[in-house]
């Protein structure tokens, strides 16, 4: 399976000839070209940054054979597309375009006590990525590749470090890093490495790039 890298949460898996892409948001501009190559996307919350809704909209009424998942508070506003789209919750298992999937978690990391918490799944994609979305849970099941948001206004180092710690992936890459400078990521990576506090080293792909999972 290749991931490939795009800007901020937005990630492509290939496999087999089928394409799956993850949060394609309003901060990826490679998002337009991902969705329209794309089988199906997976939504992990309604934030703009992890979702394009003009974008997911009008790709549902020019593809009729796309496929998009969600939490409720997401597709509920495609109902009339009942075909197209999927609200999911955690305990879900599914076949996606030939990519086993699972779903896990309920709510967004607290941003500040003030500010309400909205519907938030994770995604682990056959048995080994796990895509958080903006969330700090625990999967009851083995991860091989965490997918670790590192910038946001719900992030923080010390909690990432023990997350990385908790799920304990063999492999460990970096998402949602718009709001770090190059600076930033390097020193947040200089922690989260087997020289520092956690037990695997968090890998930078540049956006663009991909990697054989």
């Amino acid at each position: 399976m290749q991931l490939t890298k795009h800007t901020h949460a937005c990630v492509t898996l290939a496999k087999d000839g089928a394409r799956l892409v993850l949060d394609p948001g309003a901060f990826s501009p490679e998002a337009a070209q991902e969705v329209a190559a794309a089988d199906a996307v997976l939504i992990t919350h309604d934030h703009f940054d992890h979702f394009d809704e003009e974008l997911i909209g009008k790709a549902l009424e020019s593809r009729p054979e796309l496929r998009v998942y969600g939490p409720a508070s997401v597709v509920d506003r495609w109902s009339a597309r009942a075909g197209q789209v999927t609200a999911v919750a955690a305990g879900d298992v599914l076949e996606v375009a030939g990519f086993d999937v699972r779903v896990f978690g309920e709510l967004h990391a607290v941003v500040h006590r003030d500010i309400p918490r909205v519907a938030n799944v994770g995604y682990l994609v056959d048995e080994d990525i796990y895509h958080p979305g903006d969330a700090y849970h625990v999967p009851d099941a083995p991860v091989g590749t965490l997918l670790l948001p590192t910038s946001g206004p719900w992030t923080s180092l010390a909690e990432s470090v023990d997350y990385v710690r908790e799920v304990a992936p063999r492999r460990l890459i970096q998402i949602h890093e718009i709001m770090l400078s190059e600076v930033g990521q390097q020193s947040t990576a200089r922690f989260i490495n087997p020289e520092g506090l956690t037990q695997v080293a968090l890998e930078i792909v540049p956006v663009g790039d991909s990697v054989t999972i």
